[in-house]
């Protein structure tokens, strides 16, 4: 608050009163007596644009509620709120405009498009609007993701890259090998717990081979995502994450999306662009099929990895789907069932059939998009998977 609008900043009573008026919207029921101009006055009235619609507005005399129905209006309001707002802040305001207002549809305006804060909840809401938008916003759009898109994989390639290569590195090492292919600087390193020092000698308990050759230990990787509505952002982060590992030579990757169909978008993976605007967010559930599918595609079962995004709220055949992950994983194939894929955390999903999973050996949990190199590196790796606590 600046002194030229009447307020001691270094006031914190004052200060508290004045958070708490934003807050609560003014009007005699807000009890703090706390008047706003200038800058705070402004602020309160786009906070009234939004959160004073539905349900029980707030009577304060100065509030009016409601964004309009034009797309002018709209626009005036996003760029007030960046004005503001932290882009976090924003983000969490377009996310409730969209929800709360209907604004969605304002999105297929191009001149929305460019003035709002893009993240990945937005790029979600545009895939789920693809079929109804007019030629005439697509590319505006597409653009609009490809923004998404090249952050994400700034953010998320390099250590994907390294942590994989890191894996395949380890889970292509001999345990048996010959003399000749004994890797003396590992088995050294690996049983220095060994070093007897009246001998000054190490005795090693577990050779290391040097690594197959690369065609040999080349792994599979099937992504498997439910493409229905509340998984829009698992889709999106699963989209880039398919590219970067189909950017892998020592990686074959497999991207499948479902709802009650099945599309194989694995032809698509060099620009995952193309990918999210081939999914169709929303529809029905039919997991069985889509690993019916994916079980299909699979041809050396102790070098794949499956792995299921889901929610795991089924519209197919229910037992079938357990008897084929049971298969799988039988057959030697690793099997990973992420409930999530986002930063968001556990969603709601099937509590009975995550349970059923888990006593095949096959834990459902959420993941965040930082712990799913890991995820996958323990998976390439056949060794337990940092499971999160998901209560």
């Amino acid at each position: 608050m600046s002194a030229d609008e009447g307020y001691d900043v270094t006031d914190p009573a004052r200060e508290r009163l004045r958070r708490w008026r934003l807050v609560l919207g003014g009007g005699a029921a807000d009890g703090t007596g706390c008047a706003l101009s200038g800058r705070d006055a402004a602020m309160d009235g786009t906070l009234a644009a939004l959160y004073d619609t539905g349900g029980e507005p707030r009577t304060g005399r100065d509030r009016s509620a409601g964004l309009g129905a034009s797309a002018p209006s709209v626009a005036r309001w996003l760029g007030d709120i960046r004005t503001y707002f932290p882009s976090s802040v924003v983000q969490v305001m377009q996310r409730d405009a969209i929800d709360r207002l209907g604004a969605a549809t304002l999105l297929l305006e191009p001149e929305m498009l460019e003035a709002v804060e893009v993240d990945v909840h937005l790029v979600g809401t545009l895939l789920s609007l693809n079929r109804a938008m007019p030629e005439t916003t697509k590319e505006t759009a597409r653009a609009v993701v490809r923004k998404v898109v090249e952050d994400l994989e700034k953010r998320l390639a390099t250590r994907t890259r390294a942590t994989l290569t890191g894996a395949l590195d380890r889970s292509a090492r001999v345990s048996r090998p010959r003399h000749r292919d004994i890797d003396w600087n590992r088995t050294v390193a690996a049983n220095l717990k060994h070093y007897l020092p009246e001998y000054r000698t190490v005795v090693p308990e577990r050779l290391i081979g040097h690594g197959r050759a690369s065609q040999s230990v080349r792994k599979e990787v099937v992504l498997c995502v439910d493409q229905s509505g509340s998984m829009a952002a698992s889709v999106v982060y699963a989209s880039v994450f398919g590219a970067v590992l189909a950017s892998m030579r020592s990686i074959s990757t497999r991207l499948v999306v479902f709802d009650t169909a099945v599309v194989d978008l694995t032809d698509q993976l060099d620009d995952p662009v193309d990918v999210l605007f081939g999914t169709r967010l929303g529809g029905g559930t039919d997991i069985n099929r889509a690993l019916a599918y994916c079980q299909s595609r699979i041809t050396r079962p102790t070098e794949t990895v499956v792995v299921l995004i889901s929610d795991l709220y089924e519209g197919g055949i229910r037992n079938e789907m357990l008897k084929r992950v049971a298969a799988m994983k039988a057959s030697g194939a690793q099997f990973v069932t992420l409930l999530a894929l986002s930063d968001e955390g556990a969603p709601a999903y099937d509590r009975e059939h995550a349970a059923a999973l888990a006593a095949l050996g096959a834990p459902a949990f959420a993941c965040t998009p930082d712990l799913f190199p890991e995820v996958m590196a323990a998976a390439i790796e056949k060794r337990p998977l940092p499971v999160p606590d998901i209560a």
